[in-house]
This record gives C-alpha cells, structure tokens and sequence, in this order.
C-alpha cells in the first residue's frame, strides 16, 4: 500500500528577500485540520486522504542555523522516509529546500524527472552570491544530474542569464505569455515541485514574490491531473503567512497539497 510522508521544513533562511515561509508547514497543517474536521479530504479523482495509512504525518525537520547543516538534514530526513518505501510530500519553506529534497530522492530512486510549477524559474547560477539560494535550486539540481527533464510551468519571470542556462540543459519550460496546457508523459519517475507563487496573487496573495499574470488554481489543478507517470514525491513551497489575507493562501494551499497528493497516490 502506498505512504505519502508528510514532512515539514520549516526553512526560509535562503529567501532573497521577504522572510516568513518557515511559518508555512505549521499554518498549512492548521489548514488541513480544519478540513480535516468537515471530512473535507476526498480529492476530484475520489481519492480519500482520510483512507487509515495512506497519509503519514512524519513531523517537521529539525533545522540546526547553519545553511550546509540545514541542507543535510533536510536530506537525511527525506531520505529517512524513502527509505523507509514511504513516497515524500513536503510543505517548505522557500524553494532553496528543493535541491536537498532532490538529492535524497536521487539516493532512493535515481534520476528523476520534474514538473515545476513556478512564476519563477530558479536557475540562477548563484543569486547575490549564494549558490543555493531559492533563485537556485533547478541549477544546482541539473548541475549535478539528479534530474533528466525539467518541465517548468507559469514561467513570467526570466532573465538572460536564467535563459541561456536553461537552453544549456534543454529545460521545457511553458511560459505564462504561451500558456497552455502541456503533455505530460514520463518513463522516469517523476518528482512535482509546486512553488504557490505560480498562481496569480488574485489567487495566492501570500507569497513572498508575487508576480501578476499566472495560472489560476484551475490550471495548477489540471496540470496535477495530466501528469502521467509514478510520481514518487513532490513538494509545495513557499508560502508565506505573513503575507496572506485572512488564510486565502493557506485553503489555496491544502486544496493543492490534497491534489499533489493524490497524483502521488495513483
């Protein structure tokens, strides 16, 4: 039987700019709860989250301040839960917690490929002098052959120097300006890596980097649905508390987290 480990990474040290999505893994928890508490957790394919077993709740990562010791132990703790047979969902924290989560996934299954959903496409060689900044995690990733394909979706945001390394590696990218709905077949296992900030704000206002012009959560949800592979993991990021309206970010959240998790349950 299938067990999606929920692990929390309460990480945002690696934000280039505005702080507060360590506080997402414990506000998206309170969100599913309360879903929880209305028997609110059948997704659109019909299947039952609240099904005994299916879902672990393997708590959150314990963060030590250092940047290399924090990404280590986000690997140990997801390769913990892989090794485990378990398959890994995780709430971060910013896009920086990635690239561990990849090399943990890489440990237990070997090369995967991506689906990123994102406004940005977090290729920078380094950002502001940090190699493994959240602008980073998909060149880090590709650098060191964790993944083969790299299909970024919502794209709204890029640069020369983000495009040129993005043709260096053949990433497929579907942006916002040509946007439609992609073919999604894998032979390799596949790993979804859902950054919120690829909604448009009228959707998701609290992210630390909002971009207008993105997908609605219709369209991250039809994405989630197209993909056609073994999804062995995936991870829903940042998400900022601090900046949300009345916990419209945090619903938005929890009915992408029940989604994301059904794909990996399939």
């Amino acid at each position: 039987m299938t067990v999606i480990a929920l692990l929390g990474i309460p990480w945002d040290a690696a934000s280039s700019w505005r702080r507060g999505s360590a506080r997402a893994p414990a506000a998206i928890r309170a969100e599913f709860t309360r879903a929880r508490s209305y028997s609110n957790l059948t997704t659109e394919d019909g299947t039952d989250l609240a099904r005994p077993g299916l879902l672990l709740d393997a708590g959150d990562v314990a963060i030590p301040e250092d940047a290399a010791a924090a990404r280590e132990a986000i690997t140990a703790a997801a390769a913990a839960q892989l090794h485990a047979g378990h398959r890994l969902l995780s709430l971060g924290g910013d896009h920086s917690v990635t690239y561990p989560l990849l090399r943990a996934v890489h440990q237990a299954v070997g090369m995967v490929d991506v689906v990123h959903l994102d406004a940005h496409p977090d290729l920078y060689p380094d950002f502001e002098g940090d190699r493994f900044s959240h602008a980073c995690p998909f060149a880090r990733a590709l650098e060191d052959r964790l993944i083969g394909r790299l299909v970024q979706i919502g794209i709204r945001t890029q640069n020369a120097v983000q495009r040129q390394f993005a043709e260096r590696y053949n990433v497929e990218q579907v942006p916002m300006a040509e946007w439609h709905l992609p073919r999604l077949e894998f032979a390799r296992p596949v790993y979804v890596s859902l950054d919120i900030d690829a909604l448009d704000p009228a959707f998701a206002p609290g992210v630390s980097h909002p971009e207008p012009g993105g997908l609605s959560v219709r369209d991250a949800i039809a994405v989630l649905q197209r993909i056609e592979g073994r999804v062995v993991g995936g991870d829903l990021v940042e998400y900022n508390p601090e900046a949300d309206i009345d916990a419209r970010t945090a619903v938005v959240a929890v009915k992408l987290l029940k989604e994301l998790a059904a794909c990996i349950a399939r």
